[in-house]
């Protein structure tokens, strides 16, 4: 099989050993719940090539021949020495639902060439996956180049089928999992890290697989609040830039009282957070002016200080654009 990480991917190799791997079950009996988690996971997700293959195997009488693919990757990501596995659930989602539907049929005849046997469009709308078995190594594992990671065996023309589709479903999601654990690595088992990508990603599928594969791969949780919905994930958040921008000065706050959380005493929350900010600005030298607010932005901690009375027991500030230290 070629590169799984480190570049463009595009094929599964036939036959190879497996090692240290696991017969995966997928004896589930509702496929309205174990479906993909895209809907543009389905069948079409592939490469022409792949239906054209199962033509000319038709053709040559192979339907019924026994096949064996390993998929496996030659090169760690990052140059680094391990890769985490990551996708399979999708992919047993995909394997258990694969049906081409009726309308999948009309688009596929309009693409083959004309004189394809009808009968073969037939083979292709009765294709499933019953007689496909799956072994791979358990999702989230560490696991190394040329090393089979998910084995699919069955009937040549199916197990073909699904080339395509396994391999993007995997791609993405190791390379993720991978640098979230790389980075859980740099920063110890203490910290607490959170992935706020969303808004940067590939694309609404890029940013939800990728706050899925990244808690794989050692990460705390994350901001995306659907994938929070849809696997369980912790989600956590701060605010945008657009908060702090929201604020200008202290003087026009109408909100400064908090009680503290065990005495129940009022404080004027905002002053206290002046008087720290005064005490604090020589140890990093940063020009601390009460009254025009230059060097540190009374903005800023306009903002600061009313996020954190919104939520006093889960405060997580945002550190913004403005430069402290000039």
């Amino acid at each position: 099989m070629n590169r799984l990480l480190d570049g463009p991917v595009d094929g599964m190799e036939k036959d190879g050993a497996v090692n240290h791997t696991v017969e995966v079950a997928t004896s589930f009996h509702d496929k309205n719940t174990f479906r993909p988690t895209n809907s543009l996971v389905q069948p079409l997700l592939t490469d022409l090539y792949q239906i054209t293959m199962a033509y000319a195997y038709w053709k040559a009488g192979k339907k019924d021949s026994f096949a064996v693919f390993d998929l496996f990757f030659r090169k760690n990501p990052f140059d680094g020495e391990y890769t985490i596995f990551a996708g399979l659930e999708e992919v047993l989602r995909y394997i258990y639902c694969f049906q081409f539907s009726e309308d999948d049929m009309g688009y596929i005849r309009s693409i083959m060439p004309a004189g394809t046997e009808e009968e073969f469009f037939q083979y292709l709308a009765d294709m499933t996956t019953r007689d496909i078995s799956v072994y791979a190594v358990p999702e989230g594992s560490i696991v190394f180049p040329r090393e089979p990671l998910i084995r699919v065996e069955g009937p040549l023309p199916v197990a073909q089928m699904l080339e395509t589709t396994l391999l993007t479903l995997v791609n993405f999601p190791s390379l993720v999992a991978t640098n979230a654990a790389r980075i859980r690595h740099a920063a110890g088992p203490s910290k607490e890290l959170f992935e706020f990508g969303l808004r940067r990603a590939q694309g609404p599928d890029g940013g939800l697989s990728a706050s899925k594969y990244v808690y794989i791969g050692g990460f705390d949780g994350t901001s995306n609040t659907l994938a929070g919905k849809l696997f369980g994930i912790p989600v956590r958040g701060t605010h945008a830039h657009s908060f702090v921008a929201a604020f200008t000065d202290l003087t026009s706050l109408k909100n400064k009282m908090m009680k503290h959380r065990k005495t129940g005493v009022e404080v004027d929350f905002v002053a206290l957070s002046q008087k720290y900010r005064a005490e604090m600005a020589p140890l990093f030298q940063v020009i601390d002016n009460e009254i025009d607010g230059s060097g540190a932005n009374n903005g800023e901690l306009a903002a600061f200080t009313q996020y954190a009375m919104a939520f006093p027991n889960g405060f997580l500030a945002l550190v913004d654009t403005f430069d402290t230290l000039r």
